[in-house]
């Protein structure tokens, strides 16, 4: 089992390049159960999650090849509608094959999903909405059991704007006969993204509507098109390595982003006094000249600030000498880092939702535990602000969404090295 061996505190310098986003392609990847000719897709980044729902659609019988930094798939007709509990259990996503194979083959079997312990995300949302376009739907067994005689537009009203319904739904939609309206849609990026790869999918399709509450989708009939689509950079990598500098109080260049996909992130640094240079598809972090005060923030689906920054902006915070508040309004149980970076000598208080963070206190390095992807990044970056060394184990939380995170500091001059252990 890896571990991550940091020695800081590092200064770091240079520049680094952001990969494709986790959370757009996984969604995108689902979304190739409804096409039947080639799409292929480049430079995909090389996640465990983005192995794990390959090997679920090849277990499928999705037709996977790789010719140098293009990904190529191919859904044949005679796919198998069922999603298996060894690989849905690893990766949340996996639930998103539910709506494509409804849509295109009127039935699936799905087992329920896993992925990070961070608190309770129902699937019910999806289920209830799949159900208002005609799927007949129970869950047994450990399995969500759905067939239809064809889907058929409706008006769907989310109670939450969950990223992952609004994605089953709009895949769902894509063959559903009519017009399929979802209210209350997640506005986030990564379902803008979708909507993208889906519209050139089939030049038939008319969605409107993305990235506002309200996406509008004409079904269609027919087979799609082939064609090569690069997925959106990651702006919680490039949040995460923003943070980085400023934690580091270093000068760095983080390359291929989108900074208005982040500006929810970068504002609030700028009022803290962080001195960032934003252009159009890079952000200069200048560290050295920036002069931190604390902040109090609250996490809240998109554009709000996200959730999956709020460890990493609050290991930023432990650097400031002053008090700050962090709220986490999206899961309940996303706070698994504090413990961890109480031990590192931190001084965080938990109150229910809310931390309360007494900023200013030197970080010691210690042995740490990761317990979800984002909490695991939280963690490596107090490790490159603190004295001594930090031991991240069980980095294979970290490894599901970021790509390459100890040659990418490398590269930036952080003292870290990736050393295989025998299990404990």
């Amino acid at each position: 089992m890896d571990s991550l061996f940091i020695k800081g505190p590092c200064r770091l310098s240079g520049e680094v390049t952001i990969s494709s986003s986790k959370n757009a392609a996984l969604p995108i990847l689902a979304g190739v159960l409804l096409c039947k000719n080639k799409v292929s897709f480049d430079t995909l980044p090389g996640l465990r999650d983005i192995n794990t729902i390959n090997s679920l659609l090849s277990e499928m019988g999705v037709k996977i090849s790789k010719e140098g930094n293009l990904t190529h798939y191919e859904a044949p007709d005679n796919v198998t509608t069922e999603a298996s509990y060894e690989l849905v259990k690893k990766m949340r996503a996996s639930i998103l094959v539910l709506g494509p194979l409804l849509s295109r083959f009127k039935k699936a079997k799905v087992s329920l999903p896993g992925g990070c312990a961070i608190g309770t995300r129902p699937i019910d949302i999806h289920l209830q909405g799949l159900e208002q376009m005609g799927a007949q739907i129970k869950v047994e067994k450990g399995y969500v059991e759905a067939e239809t005689s064809g889907l058929v537009g409706a008006k769907v009203s989310l109670p939450f704007p969950s990223v992952g319904a609004t994605e089953n739904l709009v895949m769902a939609a894509v063959f559903a006969k009519g017009e399929t309206t979802i209210e209350n849609a997640a506005k986030e990026p990564e379902i803008v993204d979708l909507c993208d790869f889906l519209s050139a999918s089939f030049s038939q399709l008319e969605i409107s509507g993305a990235g506002t509450d309200k996406i509008v989708i004409n079904g269609i009939t027919g087979e799609n098109i082939s064609h090569t689509y690069t997925v959106i950079p990651d702006r919680i990598e490039a949040a995460t390595f923003l943070i980085a500098g400023l934690i580091t109080r270093s000068n760095i260049k983080v390359l291929n982003c989108n900074p208005t996909h982040i500006e929810s992130v970068t504002k609030p640094l700028e009022e803290m006094g962080a001195k960032l240079v934003i252009g159009e598809n890079f952000i200069e972090v200048q560290g050295e000249e920036s002069n931190l005060v604390s902040t109090d923030i609250e996490t809240a689906p998109y554009p709000a600030f996200p959730t999956d920054v709020q460890a990493q902006f609050l290991s930023l915070l432990t650097s400031i000498n002053e008090k700050s508040v962090v709220t986490e309004s999206i899961f309940e149980n996303r706070f698994m880092h504090v413990p961890e970076l109480n031990r590192m000598g931190a001084d965080i208080k938990l109150q229910g939702r809310t931390a309360i963070i007494k900023g200013g206190k030197p970080l010691t390095g210690a042995p740490v535990m990761c317990t979800d992807l984002r909490a695991s990044a939280a963690l490596v970056l107090a490790g490159l602000t603190a004295s001594g060394e930090t031991r991240v184990q069980r980095v294979y939380h970290i490894d599901r969404g970021y790509e390459s995170i100890d040659k990418k500091f490398q590269g930036l001059g952080a003292n870290i090295e990736r050393v295989n252990e025998p299990m404990e």
